[in-house]
């Protein structure tokens, strides 16, 4: 019966109900995959991630905001809850990478949350202000209620979606990237830019220990074991030094009391000394051997557990399953792309710097300026005969003299010329010049460039972030 009545309701163009459910669901899909859940390869940024960064770059001037202040005006560009913004700015805050924090931003250990947004303050840091911005190389697309412009992806000069790591469940498809070091991701960019192996394993914020023999690139099948650290205080107790990533210490101290219950360990007591680090003491039964306990903790508790890694990615506006080594190499080359764009640009910006201080030195040295005190029946006949004067020294310029170099000439102060000026101006020439010279090196010699900006994003931002896991 309800096939006759679908069958009578669908059209032959497929715009009856069947199709518009097809095409509704489709559509959702594609909203939530796109929009929502999964990160882009270009910087490793969801929607929501890449809106908040933005505006946090138009409110930047060096001061910390009030993060209420900071989902205000996010809300300019994501069109979704205050909620969900302020949720991926405390997750983002937490990495302590692209934020600098202020007040109570919560812990991933604990699972404790963040203060409300009016409590808790943020700024881009600097390493976020190197890397993620530049308006000259950003392409740029109307929001969603056609207000303002909004990067369609940030230009990110890092792998930053290994650095962060990300989980999303979108429909019909989930991903999960985890964190790597920092320090490390940066060795592998040179050694990749150097034609070199390199290998790449997680790193958790949380410590712990971690074995990565079926991790399998981080590709869909892989598996990670994750363990905490245990150590034997004396015979009778236990200190668990650190959680697993993604489990917290009330989730730890859960698993250990439900482990006791069904009679997998024999414990006395499990107390939570956590503080600036993690310490979950656990008391021994009498007669129980610290060894046997430890393997049990490992075994039956939240103390070990698999991670099923699983690289989704937006590239062309389609999901793809990438392996790691796939990611960093796409990193790398945009971020060889990025520095390429830059110095063209800055090229071009010099070039042209050196053509104007070009004129205005032949236009003081050889008295050109004095056309102005001619007497001219039109101010285009002024121009035309300034234009005329410059024409033997045409050929030494890079581009054709232009009306508007004419007119920015025209408009600088005419006063007593001294040879001071114009031995100024000569050195600006030189300086130019060889500004010019260096960035044309650096066009020719792309590789070893990327390399160097890399290095010293390790000189300048590596420190305190060595491996923890």
């Amino acid at each position: 019966m309800k096939e006759e009545i679908v069958g009578n309701i669908e059209h032959s163009d497929g715009s009856g109900l069947q199709g518009q459910f097809k095409t509704w669901f489709l559509d959702y899909a594609s909203y939530v995959i796109l929009e929502r859940a999964v990160p882009a390869i270009e910087d490793g940024l969801k929607p929501v991630q890449r809106r908040i960064l933005h505006s946090m770059k138009q409110m930047d001037d060096g001061r910390l905001h009030k993060v209420a202040n900071i989902v205000g005006q996010t809300m300019s560009y994501h069109p979704h809850g205050d909620m969900s913004i302020r949720d991926a700015l405390v997750n983002m805050g937490q990495k302590d990478l692209l934020i600098d924090t202020q007040g109570n931003w919560g812990n991933v250990e604990t699972g404790d949350d963040a203060a409300a947004s009016r409590y808790i303050e943020a700024r881009l840091s600097k390493f976020a202000l190197e890397v993620a911005f530049n308006a000259k190389t950003t392409d740029w697309a109307l929001s969603y209620d056609g207000r303002n412009n909004e990067p369609v992806t940030l230009p990110m000069k890092f792998p930053l979606l290994l650095a962060h790591g990300a989980e999303g469940i979108a429909v019909g498809l989930s991903t999960k990237i985890l964190p790597h070091n920092f320090c490390e991701l940066i060795d592998a960019s040179i050694k990749y830019l150097k034609g070199r192996k390199f290998d790449l394993y997680p790193d958790f914020q949380t410590g712990g220990m971690i074995d990565i023999a079926d991790y399998n690139n981080g590709k869909r099948g892989g598996r990670v074991k994750v363990r905490a650290h245990i150590e034997e205080a004396d015979k009778k107790t236990l200190l668990i030094k650190s959680v697993p990533y993604g489990v917290t210490t009330d989730q730890m101290i859960e698993s250990i009391v439900k482990a006791n219950d069904q009679g997998k360990i024999k414990i006395k007591k499990v107390t939570d000394n956590t503080a600036a680090n993690v310490e979950i003491q656990v008391d021994l039964a009498a007669g129980i051997s610290s060894d046997i306990t430890i393997d049990a903790l490992y075994k039956f508790t939240n103390c070990e557990i698999s991670i099923s890694p699983n690289a989704c990615v937006i590239v062309d506006q389609k999901p793809r399953f990438l392996a790691v080594h796939d990611l960093l190499k796409i990193s790398v080359d945009n971020t060889k792309d990025l520095l390429q764009k830059e110095l063209e640009i800055k090229l071009s910006e010099l070039n042209e710097k050196w053509h104007y201080t070009s004129l205005e030195k032949i236009f003081f040295e050889e008295k050109i300026y004095k056309e102005l005190e001619k007497k001219h029946d039109t101010w285009d006949k002024v121009i035309a005969a300034i234009d005329k004067a410059f024409d033997p020294f045409k050929k030494k310029l890079k581009r054709d003299v232009t009306r508007e170099d004419i007119l920015k000439l025209t408009e600088k102060p005419v006063r007593r010329i001294y040879r001071l000026d114009i031995d100024e101006l000569n050195e600006q020439i030189k300086g130019l010049e060889s500004e010019i010279k260096q960035v044309k090196y650096d066009l020719n010699n792309l590789v070893e460039y990327a390399v160097a900006y890399f290095e010293n994003l390790l000189k300048k931002f590596g420190k305190g972030r060595e491996r923890k896991t």
